[in-house]
């Protein structure tokens, strides 16, 4: 696993993640499976979409995480 990319859910940080931080986490995530720290112009394209799409899916699995023993949180 990268050793970027920090868990995001609590209790491992006290609070729901940012966007900023969901993102940053995606884009480590591509840059691992990819192999490019930055893509070049003709891959752009699909690299971005791929973090928006890794970025989606993180944000949806961490809204419907339930965390045992976890108090209850309002939004």
């Amino acid at each position: 696993m990268c050793r970027s990319i920090k868990t995001l859910r609590p209790p491992a940080i006290p609070e729901d993640a940012t966007e900023e931080e969901i993102r940053a986490a995606a884009l480590q995530y591509v840059r691992k499976v990819s192999g490019f720290r930055a893509p070049a112009a003709h891959n752009r394209e699909v690299f971005d979409r791929a973090v928006d799409a890794v970025a989606e899916a993180t944000a949806e699995l961490l809204g419907g995480i339930e965390v045992r023993g976890a108090a209850a949180r309002t939004s």
